[in-house]
């Protein structure tokens, strides 16, 4: 018991008062950064793994059917009238599934 006393005696009082700033920073990190990080790792693994015939909706809510891949944009056919579009791969926000869309 006398030791504990010892030990919190012998640690500087400025470092003291820099552990909350630090315990802020490791919870700001576990809460807000790391879950970021996550989502955009599995959206940039999305867009890697698109392909032709893949049903996608884009963040401005065009939902279409790719057609064809370039590097940095996608051909989409949009239904009723089957128009084609390009979008910029960005713009993809997700895939939508056959079990999503029934």
């Amino acid at each position: 018991m006398n030791s504990i006393f010892l030990l919190a005696a012998a640690i500087p009082p400025g470092v003291v008062s820099f552990l909350p700033f630090v315990a802020i920073i490791a919870v700001f990190y576990l809460l807000l950064i790391r879950p970021n990080q996550n989502k955009q790792k599995q959206w940039q693994q999305m867009l890697s793994n698109l392909k032709p015939g893949d049903k996608v909706t884009t963040t401005g809510g065009i939902r279409g059917t790719i057609l064809s891949l370039k590097d940095d944009s996608i051909h989409l056919r949009v239904p009723p009238d089957n128009i084609k579009l390009e979008v910029v791969k960005s713009a993809i926000s997700s895939v939508t599934t056959d079990e999503a869309s029934n």
